[in-house]
């Protein structure tokens, strides 16, 4: 089992990246066989234009290994800090960029993050507008990691020791639930259920 990590932050040295790895660590100790980390620091993709419906041999360069690296993934962690109240423009035009053929029916977590007691608007704006025409699954549970910079730092100094425990144990449970909807929904893949050229959108 594959296992995509996508850190939202286009921040250097963000804490968004800093909960990635974490995650990503967690993952590669006792949860999947592989994972693929891809972050959004320093914006690495243009904003959409229609050149990527057209293929465009720019974006062919730029979006074709990402797209094999996301095909091949069974599951997703969709990591966004709250900028505004709002997710990140950068992991917005990422769901622009990707579609059904990376992601349709295929379970998702979300891992929101604040610097400060925030965090739960940008896991309802995820919920309400990034699912639509890909098919992602996001799973019931999701996880939001307040104060973030108090949590799951290397030094256990630099921890909160009561909210840095719940946290780490919190993501353990929530990838574990996202490794079984993973081996579940592989079977819905399989099925042909879902395969369709009439309904290429959803509603």
């Amino acid at each position: 089992m594959k296992i995509a990590i996508i850190s939202g932050s286009h921040r250097q040295n963000s804490q968004s990246l800093k909960v990635a790895k974490h995650i990503q660590k967690t993952l590669e100790t006792d949860i999947c066989d592989e994972t693929w980390l891809y972050s959004l620091e320093g914006n690495p993709l243009p904003l959409w234009d229609e050149g990527v419906w057209d293929g465009e041999q720019k974006w062919l360069d730029i979006l074709t290994p990402l797209r094999e690296q996301l095909a091949s993934c069974d599951a997703l962690v969709v990591i966004t800090p709250e900028w505004h109240g709002q997710v990140p423009a950068g992991l917005k035009n990422f769901f622009l960029l990707f579609g059904k053929n990376e992601f349709a029916h295929k379970p998702a977590l979300i891992v929101s993050v604040s610097a400060g007691a925030g965090g739960a608007y940008p896991v309802a704006e995820l919920r309400m507008s990034s699912y639509k025409n890909s098919r992602l699954c996001y799973i019931p549970e999701h996880v939001i990691i307040r104060d973030v910079e108090s949590i799951l730092n290397d030094k256990d100094s630099d921890n909160d020791a009561r909210s840095d425990s719940y946290i780490r144990e919190r993501l353990q449970w929530s990838l574990n639930i996202l490794k079984e909807y993973a081996i579940a929904l592989q079977a819905v893949r399989a099925s042909g259920v879902t395969e369709t050229d009439k309904f290429g959108n959803g509603m």
